[in-house]
């Protein structure tokens, strides 16, 4: 088999390409699920079974805080999946080798950093959110284990990374599946039947994704290829490592700073009293739908710029784009209508309380109508990524959704003094955005350094 042919066999690089998008996203779309199902389920348990101060121990605030650190490197593992999938879909085998044993090494000893942060900054963490103090102490015993277990997560998340970016989203999302089984099995063990308390459910999700880590693990050994691991070449490679974190430290920041802004947003809607902040956690769980699906675009898109990039066909890389941009603004329109024709209905499945339905009418309807403003964000900086430019889409973003966001919050939303006012910050940073990503997308000649990139 030829080069030409070895792409064309390749899923990402060869075939129709909006259905090599769709099943790419697919599998990421019903991971994320399987997640949100996963900590519902699991909020369920420990709320049922222990009350509310231990529910508010292993939720709320606490994901927040959790959050802030996982969500960084996180950020940090996206560097790896980019370089991966160039050098995949360019069939640089050494290279290939290269990256994903410095990839599980970044993980590896990324993984011990966050344990230790985690473990030591716990309760200032809490304390820094405001966290009530009744549910400080049950709360920082939870962190102190998972972040104690917090380099599986890490390395998980490092290893979803390395099977996407072979465009294997399928893989990921079985791992995922039998740590979510996992997790609420032993949910009921630890937390209903050995009274473990919130400890407990820490221990269950620091074990379930040790089941989660094992399978992967497992099969990067059973592959036969150059995507092989092999324990003895694990070690930091300092080009590798270079060029994972001049891409992955914004993603890493940026994610951060989105965490910050929707925790001074949530400070905010707090002040218009309870109603509002049980209508906003309400809102949370319907807008999670959107969230879901444009984030799984994102993922995709990288991967298939990523490797297309790599492999020199610039042309389908610019269709990927398009097409999946069209793809997202079809899902999108549907969402949008499901959500102004039948948010009402979502909201009483939270709540019989009148006020609390209509104030969450009032959210939806001033953010839902225009979700389409953000496809460009998502897409857009999801494919500048892919060709290895990550500081551009991380000043863009910092710059529009969370400085201009915090700038709304500052002046308009007090002016205005009403929480369409405030929520409205969200739809006018996401076009403010958008507009920038447009102009650099069709003005950036991002495709035309790819020999540079590539080294």
């Amino acid at each position: 088999m030829d080069r030409r042919d070895a792409i064309y066999n390749n899923r990402i690089t060869g075939g129709v390409i909006w259905k090599q998008l769709l099943a790419f996203f697919f599998p990421i779309v019903l991971g994320t699920l399987f997640q949100q199902l996963y900590n519902t389920a699991d909020a369920v348990i420990v709320g049922q079974i222990l009350g509310k101060e231990a529910l508010a121990a292993v939720g709320g605030g606490t994901s927040t805080a959790i959050s802030l650190l996982i969500g960084f490197f996180t950020g940090l593992a996206s560097g790896a999946t980019v370089i991966i999938s160039q050098y995949y879909g360019a069939m640089d085998e050494e290279r290939v080798r290269l990256a994903v044993h410095n990839a599980v090494a970044i993980a590896l000893y990324g993984g011990i950093a966050v344990s230790l942060a985690g473990y030591f900054t716990a309760e200032p963490l809490l304390r820094l959110i405001k966290t009530p103090d009744d549910v400080i102490p049950l709360a920082a015993r939870y962190m102190k284990i998972y972040f104690a277990g917090g380099i599986l997560l890490v390395m998980y998340n490092m290893g979803s990374g390395i099977f996407r970016a072979f465009g294997d989203s399928r893989s990921p999302l079985m791992f995922l599946i039998a740590g979510c089984v996992a997790n609420i099995i032993l949910d009921i063990v630890f937390v209903g039947v050995l009274k473990m308390n919130v400890e407990g459910a820490a221990y269950a999700t620091v074990l379930s994704q040790l089941v989660s880590l094992v399978l992967v693990v497992w099969k990067l050994r059973k592959r036969d290829d150059c995507c092989r691991l092999e324990y003895n070449r694990i070690r930091l490679e300092p080009s590798m490592l270079r060029r994972t974190v001049a891409i992955g430290l914004p993603a890493g920041i940026q994610a951060t700073m989105y965490t910050v802004s929707n925790l001074v947003i949530q400070a905010d809607i707090n002040g218009f009293g309870t109603d509002a902040a049980a209508a906003w956690a309400a809102y949370g769980k319907l807008d999670s739908f959107f969230w879901m699906i444009i984030s799984a675009f994102g993922i995709a898109i990288t991967t298939f710029v990523g490797q297309n990039y790599g492999a020199g066909l610039i042309d389908r890389s610019k269709r990927g784009v398009r097409e999946c941009m069209i793809l997202a603004v079809i899902f999108t329109a549907v969402l949008e209508a499901l959500y102004i024709g039948l948010g009402r209905y979502g909201f009483m499945l939270f709540t019989t309380d009148e006020n609390v339905i209509e104030t969450g009418c009032v959210m939806l309807y001033s953010i839902a109508p225009f979700f389409f403003t953000f496809i460009c964000v998502e897409i857009l900086s999801g494919a500048i990524r892919g060709t290895g430019k990550a500081l551009i889409p991380t000043l863009f973003s910092v710059f529009g959704i969370c400085g201009l966001r915090m700038l709304w919050l500052a002046t308009a939303a007090p002016a205005l003094g009403t929480i369409s006012g405030l929520v409205l910050c969200y739809p006018v940073t996401w076009v403010i955005t958008s507009i920038l990503f447009v102009i650099y997308y069709l003005a950036g000649d991002i495709y035309g350094t790819r020999r540079r990139a590539l080294g």
